[in-house]
């Protein structure tokens, strides 16, 4: 039990975490598009950015639940793993990102949760869709 409780944890923390950036896709629409010019090299107009953050933000809800475990989490991991290699000169060095430069490693362990997570899947059955399903 205390293995699902942790699963359960790590996966409502992370989907927080996650969530927090996909609401900015819609209500900070010219924030999260100077994240993407400045990260991702691209630049988006509103609509798209919106867009992509309400299929975000349901993939959040989807793997919050425990819904559709393999693909959730699967994306999650993905989505994570792109916003952190996207900041890899920051995570080389560090102290010369400013004085902000060190919370990029922030990510780097937040990554080798939901990569730990997406391995436990199916044990993570403590309030989870997919997990009831099967009962």
């Amino acid at each position: 039990m205390k293995l699902e409780i942790s699963l359960l944890i790590m996966r409502l923390t992370f989907a927080a975490f996650i969530m927090v950036w996909a609401v900015d896709k819609v209500v900070a629409p010219a924030h999260a598009q100077k994240v993407f010019s400045t990260y991702y090299f691209t630049q988006l107009a509103s609509d798209p950015m919106t867009a992509i953050g309400f299929v975000q933000i349901a993939i959040i809800l989807a793997f919050a639940a425990g819904f559709l475990r393999f693909w959730s989490y699967g994306a999650m991991l993905v989505m994570h793993a792109v916003s952190t290699l996207s900041t890899y000169d920051k995570l080389i060095s560090p102290w010369e990102a400013g004085p902000r430069g060190l919370l990029f490693w922030a990510a780097v362990p937040t990554l080798g949760a939901i990569l730990a997570l997406f391995l436990l899947r199916d044990r993570d059955n403590l309030l989870s869709v997919d997990a009831a399903r099967l009962r």
